[in-house]
């Protein structure tokens, strides 16, 4: 499994991880599609708004593997601003590439690009 070096661990000052530190030993956790509703809490959407940022500053439009990416927190965004670099895609792969579709991030998360 990839550690992605130099990731942010977690969001600052909560419990909302973004890696994890081994592989799972029961096997991998695959992805899922989560649907994120407009009532979620305000912490859960700065901990998927800091999540992306993390993503935008270190991969930006290349392709990436999963790695140690935290498979829940990755499931928020996993369909809809991370998608698939490859076809066909495993699920449940820690060496499986993803890559960010910036039109989306763009409309879903304004804020990371700046005003302009």
């Amino acid at each position: 499994m990839l550690k992605h070096r130099g990731f942010p661990g977690r969001l600052s000052g909560t419990d909302f991880q973004f890696i994890i530190r081994r592989p799972n030993p029961k096997g991998v956790t695959p992805l899922t599609r989560r649907e994120r509703f407009p009532d979620r809490r305000p912490p859960d959407k700065r901990a998927d708004a800091a999540f992306m940022t993390a993503l935008w500053e270190q991969f930006g439009t290349e392709p990436f593997e999963r790695g140690n990416l935290d498979a829940g927190r990755l499931s928020w965004l996993f369909g809809r601003e991370v998608i698939p670099a490859t076809d066909p895609f495993d699920l449940a792969d820690y060496e499986a590439l993803l890559v960010i579709d910036e039109a989306v991030v763009r409309a879903s998360f304004p804020d990371i690009f700046g005003a302009g």
